[in-house]
């Protein structure tokens, strides 16, 4: 019986291969540069022929977030196109936490992910195609510590400016999906929801905030091993570049409205985060933030409000954080939006668990929310 390969050496790929035997492969995961965070795995199997494979991805107790193995089950695609999901099981006690993924290829090649990934090449696309779009405008914000430019599009004719930033964690791929989702309404001249926001707003987006961790491989990190979600207080060009031509270009515009795109390892729902605890608080910022909420909860079930994160103190708010800098800076309404890696347990879905087409449709549903929010 011949062994089945394992091949990582892709954008985004990451995986290592410990020992294979037959159709049976131990593996572990490749920490971020100059970082211990690690979670993300993307690797491609060959050779499989029908077989069923075992996939042990071993040590995982000691990844970034061990809570987000327990009923999580790997994606898998052997198109390229459709992502699926593949059984899988956790035992924190075997070598170290291991996860177990066993699938049966219809061919040869199989490929497997933490999620479905957004690639480089798949983001330049979006790019490409969203520019030559009516009325937008694309600019270069700056540039990586790798020297991939941080790409931001712009559109709409409105007072009101719009921020909508992805992937500061780029493991978290279901991010950019979103941004298709979010886009494809915003530029679409038959979407009455994209027409009437470009009236009323000015839209800057960053569909992929962090392209080094992408390519890389990177679970939560650039280039330098830095989590950017945790430079927003002080981001400097050698170690956060991108952080800092974001902040410095949304200095000059200004934030009525902002939203960091996510998604959390371990809590299978999608959720808002606030601003709670940020100094400068306040009664009226805090009900624009709760009013969209209800919105967003009544115009999609795939969203609730039961499940998050804990609400930090009065002055206990993290100002490295994105969400919280934002609105203690600009007195603006910010927030962050959380995707699962595993499934919605509210909605749940066998086939796919939480998905790309799934993160696409909650894109364009938080853009019909904004509208509602604007309007009320």
């Amino acid at each position: 019986m011949t062994d089945i390969t394992i091949n990582a050496a892709f954008d985004s790929g990451n995986i290592e291969v410990l020992a294979v035997s037959g159709a049976t492969a131990t593996l572990a995961i490749r920490k971020d540069k100059d970082s211990d965070f690690f979670q993300w795995f993307h690797f491609r199997v060959a050779g499989a022929a029908g077989r069923e494979l075992v996939l042990k991805i071993t040590g995982l107790a000691a990844s970034a977030y061990p809570g987000g193995w327990t009923n999580y089950n790997a994606a898998v695609s052997e198109d390229r196109e459709f992502w699926g999901r593949a059984p899988s099981s956790y035992d924190a006690a075997e070598a170290g936490g291991t996860l177990t993924i066993r699938y049966v290829p219809q061919g040869s090649l199989a490929w497997f992910a933490y999620f479905a990934p957004y690639s480089m090449e798949r983001h330049h696309d979006l790019i490409a195609a969203m520019a030559l779009e009516e009325g937008v405008e694309h600019r270069e914000l700056g540039y990586s510590l790798d020297g991939q430019p941080i790409d931001c599009l712009e559109l709409g004719e409105g007072a009101k400016q719009v921020w909508l930033y992805a992937r500061q964690h780029p493991g978290e791929s279901m991010a950019e999906w979103w941004m298709e989702g979010a886009l494809g309404c915003l530029t679409d001249p038959a979407d009455p929801v994209g027409r009437k926001l470009r009236r009323l707003c000015r839209f800057h987006v960053v569909p992929n905030a962090n392209p080094d961790g992408s390519c890389r491989g990177h679970l939560r990190t650039n280039a330098a091993g830095v989590n950017l979600n945790r430079e927003w207080a002080s981001p400097s060009a050698d170690k956060s570049p991108e952080v800092l031509c974001i902040l410095q270009a949304m200095d000059q515009t200004g934030v009525d409205f902002a939203m960091d795109v996510h998604g959390d390892e371990a809590i299978p729902h999608v959720f808002l985060a606030g601003f709670e605890g940020i100094p400068a608080w306040s009664e009226g910022q805090q009900a624009g933030f709760d009013r969209y909420k209800t919105i967003l909860a009544r115009r999609t079930p795939d969203f609730q409000t039961r499940h998050g994160y804990p609400v930090a103190g009065p002055g206990r708010a993290n100002l490295t954080m994105s969400t919280n800098q934002l609105a203690q800076r600009f007195g603006c309404t910010s927030m962050t939006l959380e995707m699962p890696f595993k499934d919605n347990d509210d909605l749940p879905c066998p086939a796919q668990g939480w998905s790309p087409e799934r993160s696409v449709q909650l894109g364009r549903d938080c853009m019909a929310a904004l509208l509602e929010w604007l309007e009320g």
